[in-house]
């Protein structure tokens, strides 16, 4: 059995500076590091529509926008197999099967679930699809034997619950069918989860506080200009607190040593940024600049991919068409054995029909 990585985004519009230190990055990295024998990387059509249901139009819009931002962040499909999940619909009578191993009030504890409800204020209105995500997902992850989810730790629950179902469909029908997956969390503790330029706990397109990986460098500018710092710091003389400042947050995220030598040398690392910040005589205009100068850096390269990208959608959509095709042939291999060990291969089981033709015979 190989190392299997499964991981995706929703096509809910481009992806932003959340998603690169929280997955995407790292997702280049694996990739690189030849440790994993497949890399499947889910363009999650048919989970957007549980909350998108009225606006399919949007999703339709945004599968060519997360694909060009996989490619510009250097997913390669040589490495790499993207697909679109509604391509798949293996998928879906996998998640059939596994909506009978787990009960209502199990998804109803689910802290992702619990969380999501409320930010979208759906209370009692919940659509039956966006609840029974977890299981969903269970789907998408068992139904290419992943043996590792790169994600975030707000997604810890979700893969719990895979577990679980994992753990539960083993048990009844036979042990070794399914695999168990683990969550492989980034390392930097700044990555866990990227606050939005407003300083609130989560980058989000709804909230606008988001700075995306396609934004111009007059974006970015403009974006990192108005980050929130700490209020109190209102005169440079003034004692500054990184904890809780934005700007602070993505320089953990983002900076590396080298960087002081490039753009700021008259500090040697982040720490004695920090510390000079803390006692007070530095401006956040100028941390502000630093940070910028960081993050277009990083993102001039991915926008120039973008655009090259950008140049050839056709190509995009055939790179899409053809993960998804190796995509269904794994999927349908997983599928195939789930229905044998769950005893409702009919026509492929010569021995039940034997049994049955005996039986009726006399």
């Amino acid at each position: 059995m190989g190392k299997i990585i499964l991981t995706g985004d929703r096509p809910t519009g481009r992806l932003h500076l959340g998603h690169f230190v929280g997955s995407l990055r790292r997702r280049v990295e694996l990739q690189n590091s030849g440790l994993f024998d497949k890399i499947f990387i889910m363009i999650a059509d048919a989970q957007a529509l549980t909350d998108n249901a009225d606006n399919p139009e949007k999703i339709r819009q945004n599968i060519i926008e997360v694909a060009l931002d996989y490619l510009a962040c250097g997913i390669d499909p040589e490495k790499s197999t993207i697909f679109i999940q509604s391509q798949v619909a293996e998928l879906c009578e996998l998640a059939f099967y596994y909506m009978n191993l787990v009960t209502v009030s199990r998804l109803q504890r689910n802290p992702t679930v619990k969380t999501e409800i409320q930010m979208r204020n759906f209370e009692t209105s919940i659509p039956v699809g966006f609840f029974t995500y977890p299981i969903s997902q269970a789907s998408d992850i068992t139904a290419f034997r992943a043996t590792t989810v790169p994600a975030g730790e707000d997604q810890q629950p979700m893969i719990e619950q895979a577990r679980e179902i994992v753990r539960r469909f083993n048990g009844i029908y036979g042990e070794g069918t399914l695999v168990e997956p683990e969550i492989l969390l980034p390392d930097n503790a700044a990555c866990m989860r990227l606050p939005g330029t407003d300083g609130k706990a989560k980058m989000s397109k709804s909230l606008g506080n988001c700075i995306y990986l396609s934004d111009s460098s007059e974006e970015v500018r403009k974006r990192v200009m108005s980050m929130y710092t700490d209020p109190d710091h209102i005169r440079v003389e003034d004692p500054g607190k990184v904890e809780g400042n934005t700007v602070f947050t993505y320089l953990d995220a983002f900076c590396r040593p080298e960087h002081f030598a490039q753009y700021w040398p008259d500090y040697n690392n982040l720490d004695e940024l920090k510390a000079h910040y803390m006692r007070g005589g530095l401006g956040d205009v100028k941390v502000k600049k630093f940070l910028y100068a960081i993050l277009e850096e990083l993102l001039t390269p991915i926008r120039e991919r973008r655009k090259e990208w950008e140049k050839d959608i056709p190509a995009v959509f055939d790179i899409l068409k053809k993960g998804s095709e190796t995509a269904r042939m794994v999927a349908a291999e997983t599928l195939s054995d789930v229905r044998r060990t769950m005893r409702i291969d009919y026509f492929d089981d010569a021995e039940l029909i034997a049994e049955q033709a005996r039986k009726f015979q006399g």
